[in-house]
């Protein structure tokens, strides 16, 4: 009997102690606000890369596109492999590996060394991306708790793409160019040691193996879609280099859902995707994204090549925005206790279209309350109340066994819309500018691509009202 006591005793002492659940989320909000950040914070810098390292004006594009292919086209590998190997294990992997790129790209001497290392960094990314979200989402109970929980990551990581500009600036005027990378390393060691730490390990694969030609499939077929997709901005809808990248990447993917329908242990389950809170908050995930990602691209064109701020200027005049997406993903739980998830989306997305439909009569010579900052601001609260319920419902009808792998298409799904819409509304506004780059011609330009996400805005709020579920479900 006194040894049974003490066995029992013995298993007390050594089982893990869970953290408070504000350290798991102050975590996995780093880990996502890292990821995000970098897809944005090289803009400011590309100049300064350019004239110390030779690159090209393909080389240049390609520090943004080898970051954005590696993060879309790894996500759901990444999501999967915490799934079956755990959690904690894939985001220690994944920030690791992000971290040591980003001293590789800081260092860099050539371009190709700096190119080679954005594309390790978008590796780590999408290998961290997805646990950030699930490691959230287990520690946090399903309900009110669970929604301010990922409303707070949606924020952190809106918050990530849009303090890009701002914190480029900051540091390409301050230091150097090499500083927009090298800020990486401090920040990951920190996190790095705290997740060591704090975060508990969980997995849900059943001892299953992950399935190979699957991931093979999928990744190559993401990364070319996502490859083809960036080749439209420079060569076009029509040109060879585009197309043919756009049909081998969507006949891998065809291929890829062909193998999960026949392989007994699926990286993807298709079952996954007649959950309707899972598909239809993926596509609307999607639809938005590819909506309002262009909103910070074209504002920063806008504010620095029309109205003549300076890098560090336009990063301070989005300001307001950046914190309005914040609000909004914060005021986003409240207002679903209310309404539900789904009216809140659709309302998100129709204020979101309502500031980029004032956002589409900039003019030439715009003042900044009505031409940068009020517009600005409806276009990202509208976005911070429509993610945080999109992000949530997604999240809902995924059982544990597949709870990293719904967390990776909810990233994917927001990377690969993002991309794809920046690409069309770059597309539309070159067709309206033209060969002139005066300011009004530049303005025309900007003025449809805004105009023409907010028409897309509006048929997504439709979509959201025929197709979401009114409420959230437990998987």
């Amino acid at each position: 009997m006194t040894s049974m006591l003490r066995a029992a005793e013995d298993t007390r002492t050594s089982a893990p102690v869970a953290p408070p659940a504000w350290v798991v989320i102050a975590l996995a909000c780093a880990g996502q606000f890292l990821v995000v950040l970098d897809v944005s914070v090289v803009n400011v810098a590309l100049p300064s890369m350019r004239a110390d390292l030779g690159l090209s004006a393909p080389g240049l594009q390609w520090v943004v596109n080898a970051y954005s292919i590696a993060f879309a086209g790894f996500m759901l590998l990444g999501g999967r492999a915490g799934d079956l190997y755990g959690r904690k294990r894939m985001f220690l992997v994944g920030l690791a590996l992000f971290t040591l790129a980003s001293v590789g790209g800081g260092l860099a001497q050539e371009g190709p060394q700096l190119l080679a290392a954005r594309a390790v960094q978008g590796l780590g990314a999408a290998v961290l991306a997805p646990s950030t979200l699930t490691i959230l989402t287990s520690a946090v109970p399903a309900g009110a708790a669970r929604a301010r929980a990922i409303a707070t990551w949606a924020a952190v990581g809106a918050g990530g793409g849009a303090a890009g500009g701002l914190v480029g600036g900051l540091l390409v005027d301050g230091l150097s160019w090499r500083w927009v990378l090298l800020i990486n390393v401090p920040v990951g060691a920190v996190v790095l040691a705290g997740a060591a730490r704090w975060l508990v390990e969980s997995r849900g694969g059943n001892g299953r193996r992950l399935d190979l030609p699957g991931a093979l499939l999928v990744t190559a077929g993401l990364a070319t879609l996502a490859y083809g997709i960036v080749q439209t901005e420079a060569e076009g809808w029509t040109s060879a280099a585009t197309l043919v990248p756009l049909c081998a990447g969507l006949a891998l993917i065809g291929a890829f859902l062909a193998v999960e329908a026949r392989t007994k242990a699926p990286l993807m389950p298709l079952t996954l995707l007649r959950v309707r809170s899972v598909s239809s908050a993926n596509a609307a995930m999607f639809v938005s994204g590819s909506a309002m990602f262009c909103m910070w691209f074209f504002m920063t064109l806008y504010a620095q090549n029309v109205l003549g701020y300076s890098p560090l200027g336009a990063g301070l005049a989005l300001m307001p925005s950046s914190l309005a997406v914040v609000l909004g993903s914060k005021l986003a739980p409240r207002l679903m206790t209310v309404t539900g998830p789904r009216t809140v989306a659709v309302l998100g997305t129709l204020l979101a279209a309502g500031g980029f439909g004032w956002q589409s009569t900039m003019t030439a010579d715009g003042t900044y309350p009505t031409a940068i900052m009020l517009p600005g601001i409806l276009m990202m609260a509208g976005a911070g109340l429509a993610q945080t319920p999109l992000a949530s419902l997604a999240t809902s009808g995924a059982t544990l066994q597949d709870a990293g792998l719904v967390s990776g298409l909810v990233n994917t799904s927001r990377v690969m819309g993002g991309s794809l819409g920046l690409a069309v509304m770059s597309t539309i506004a070159a067709a309206r500018t033209g060969d002139s780059h005066s300011a009004e011609s530049l303005t025309a330009g900007y003025a449809l691509a805004f105009r023409t996400s907010a028409v897309l805005l509006v048929a997504g709020a439709a979509l959201m009202l025929v197709w979401l579920p009114r409420r959230t479900s437990r998987g």
